[in-house]
């Protein structure tokens, strides 16, 4: 089945059934912005990947509120970018339909900010994030040929201090010329060698993950800093993001390339790999090439002249143009502006609940 037609039978049923039952529970009828969030949450169907773990309940103490609801409500969080928890909770007390539909049934069973926050500490523990979006990815795109894999990153502003930075030993100078007889030299190993024979998981437990200070050059060509973190994101055509990875602000983007081109390929079908200036290195092109993939870059001269791009690949590179907008919606209409949270467990999760929801929102405009 195609991926419109797919999308366009699930929320015909919701529009068929689901929104007429509901609008004879509830005591007022939906809203726009609530027809959304149910249809977003029949797309993502967060509550069958809470670990069970979590809800079950160990004599003595006091049982748990239902983690599923509270997972929905992270969802809901994301779209209506509400930047804390007890602003979210404020507006689950004041909205009764947002309540019933997250799953608390009355106020009084609405839990305190305190097992919220618990909950999302053990929602990104258990890495609730990453399963949702693997199930989506095999929902939807398993079966789909992608043209395109358009590879960015963008910035994340944290709110906590940037981590110290550790001062490394200075290498003794190496001597110039060829070595001696019987002499022997350390040969230094760079991250991307690494890569090569790594595989996806080795090479990112390696990245740094730190709070720390990143800069960058604007879309402009002006430099700007900030402490926190960085998103790579990999998109298909239509700005569905396929993969996602958060580091520490102040890595090059070419040193995830290669995890996130093993990573994507075991996820999808794809083609073309499309990346600025950045990514332009002989290694990343040699295992984009060995996974049988075309890659697409502009030419980073260092200091030299740049030998443009072929007028066919010119205009193919236009399209990566999705990978930028997925990241502008991210932080102007799924939260990534407003990370309240400390800690890169933390960080990943509310970013990535932000990624599955742009996910559920872009398959519904495919048919809006």
């Amino acid at each position: 089945m195609k991926l419109t037609d797919k999308i366009s039978w699930l929320m015909g049923r919701v529009q068929r059934s689901l929104f007429p039952h509901l609008n004879q529970c509830l005591t007022t009828p939906l809203t726009k912005q609530e027809e959304r969030l149910v249809s977003i949450l029949e797309i993502l169907q967060v509550e069958r990947h809470v670990p069970k773990n979590v809800t079950r309940y160990q004599y003595p103490g006091r049982k748990p509120h239902d983690r599923q609801c509270l997972a929905r409500a992270f969802v809901a969080k994301a779209l209506y970018r509400l930047p804390t928890t007890s602003d979210l909770r404020r507006a689950l007390q004041s909205v009764a339909n947002l309540r019933r539909i997250c799953g608390f049934r009355e106020y009084g069973a609405l839990p305190s900010e305190a097992t919220f926050s618990r909950a999302f500490a053990e929602f990104a523990a258990g890495s609730l994030d990453c399963s949702v979006h693997d199930a989506l990815i095999n929902e939807y795109l398993k079966d789909q040929i992608i043209g395109h894999i358009n590879r960015d990153s963008t910035a994340i502003v944290g709110r906590e201090k940037p981590a110290k930075k550790v001062v490394k030993e200075p290498r003794p100078p190496r001597k110039r010329g060829r070595p001696a007889r019987g002499e022997h030299r350390e040969i230094i190993e760079k991250r991307l060698d690494r890569q090569v024979r790594q595989t996806a998981e080795e090479a990112i437990d390696e990245l740094p993950i730190a709070c720390d200070r990143g800069t960058k050059k604007n879309a402009k060509g002006y430099k700007e800093s900030w402490n926190g973190y960085k998103l790579h994101l990999d998109t298909n055509d239509i700005g569905l993001p396929i993969s996602a990875l958060v580091t520490s602000a102040s890595l090059h983007d070419s040193q995830v390339a290669i995890p996130l081109i093993k990573l994507t390929s075991r996820k999808v079908i794809y083609l073309y790999d499309l990346m600025d200036a950045a990514y332009d290195a002989a290694r990343i092109e040699q295992i984009s090439r060995e996974y049988n993939h075309v890659m697409i870059t502009e030419k980073n001269g260092r200091c030299k002249e740049v030998v443009p791009m072929a007028p066919h690949q010119a205009e193919r590179y236009k399209i990566r143009s999705s990978a930028e907008r997925a990241n502008s919606r991210l932080k102007e209409d799924f939260g990534a502006n407003n990370v309240m949270v400390k800690g890169h467990a933390k960080v990943s999760l509310h970013l990535m609940f932000g990624v599955i929801t742009l996910f559920a929102d872009q398959l519904l405009r495919l048919i809006g």
